[in-house]
């Protein structure tokens, strides 16, 4: 599908305040009667009364609220677009988009490089736009990812790279940048960044974050007064380093985390538990791209008989509440120092955990619940040794 036509539907808005100005319009728009709203969004909104957790957190730069954004603490992880997982029919996905913001996971997340990831949203924000009331729009978040080459990074080169996201996902304004580096030998990505910042002034981004960047690098980001608001890094019960270094730094300036890879494409799931994956075709295969990157990490962490009873305490902890152990998985991540929000990956118009993903709002893991699964998660190795610090991994 080609970029133009993911937003052909609407023309650009301006810039970052007339889109303010249309969503205070919408504000007054949204008085309608009860009867006029969505069923569906009336039961998330129901559904969100029974809940014990914050279902959103907001992310703010060192710079104050000017650059806040608010998301929901389970974003929608959109990877699984790439193709890697099975053919994406457009429509079915688009549905399957606007099903998970009815039952209030209005966040998605989302990269330059995943497939047709942007242009699908392009697709979707039209929809709510047209068939879903103004309350709910105001709610959507759409964060996307640029990892460009580590080339000179020169102005015009920046603004085109941002523009074509902006065109593909339809909005004149990206509710959030996420930037990846690949070489931190080459300085370049400081350029980018103060490339990406203009662009946020000009109201072409709301707020700038990172993605994949270690501890010693987010530190000279900030010096260099860029107004990061978080970083997104790999974090599961098995791997733990953002609890150390990045932690730290994060406590400090106020950046904020956001994981991916807390589920680890699905291993941490009643699906792996008491399997033997030593015999061939005895257990379920590893069969993605996501499945093959975690079983490495297991690998590193501790091998595939530790990761079992690790998978047996958190079936304990998800049977004392009621709920599976991706719920259990994710819940914990969230109630970890700094973590705004976890990404559960959705593959769209072929799987469906909408249930189990809203049950981590109403799950409160308990000092026992919270002591057992850190002590199964500490016996596997650090894997700040074996690997090194957040995003080393993509650096090796």
């Amino acid at each position: 599908m080609s970029a133009s036509a993911a937003h052909a539907c609407l023309p650009l808005r301006g810039d970052c305040a007339a889109v303010g100005s249309a969503s205070r319009t919408s504000r007054r728009r949204s008085r309608l009667p009860q009867r006029a709203r969505s069923p569906a969004v009336r039961c998330a909104r129901a559904a969100e009364e029974t809940e014990s957790a914050p279902r959103v957190a907001t992310l703010r730069s060192g710079g104050g609220g000017a650059d806040s954004l608010v998301i929901c603490r389970v974003l929608n992880g959109m990877w699984q677009t790439s193709g890697a997982w099975g053919r994406i029919d457009r429509d079915a996905a688009v549905d399957a988009m606007l099903r998970h913001a009815d039952a209030g996971l209005t966040t998605f997340d989302m990269a330059d490089h995943y497939g047709p990831a942007e242009d699908l949203y392009g697709i979707f924000i039209n929809k709510v736009r047209r068939e879903r009331p103004p309350e709910l729009l105001e709610e959507i978040k759409g964060l996307t990812k640029w990892v460009p080459p580590p080339v000179k990074m020169t102005d015009s080169y920046v603004r085109e790279n941002i523009n074509t996201s902006r065109k593909r996902m339809d909005v004149a304004c990206l509710d959030m940048l996420q930037f990846h580096w690949w070489d931190y030998s080459n300085p370049g990505y400081l350029d980018a960044l103060k490339h990406l910042t203009d662009l946020k002034e000009e109201g072409k981004i709301k707020t700038l974050a990172l993605t994949n960047f270690d501890t010693e690098h987010l530190h000279i980001i900030l010096e260099n007064k860029i107004p990061i608001v978080s970083n997104q890094v790999q974090h599961s019960v098995v791997d733990m380093r953002p609890q150390q270094r990045m932690a730290e730094l994060c406590q400090l300036t106020g950046v904020k985390l956001i994981t991916y890879g807390t589920v680890m494409g699905g291993l941490l799931s009643e699906k792996f538990l008491d399997t033997n994956l030593s015999i061939p075709f005895a257990g379920p295969p590893l069969n993605t791209p996501s499945l093959q990157k975690y079983k490495r990490m297991v690998d590193a962490w501790g091998g595939w008989s530790l990761f079992q009873n690790l998978l047996q305490t958190m079936k304990k902890v998800a049977s004392k509440h009621g709920v599976a152990i991706p719920t259990v998985a994710v819940r914990y991540i969230l109630d970890q120092s700094s973590v705004a929000g976890s990404m559960v990956g959705v593959r769209l118009g072929l799987a469906e955990h909408i249930k189990d993903t809203n049950a981590v709002f109403s799950l409160n893991l308990d000092e026992e619940d919270l002591n057992s699964i850190t002590e199964a998660s500490k016996k596997g190795r650090d894997l700040m040794k074996v690997i090194g610090d957040c995003g080393d991994e993509y650096r090796a």
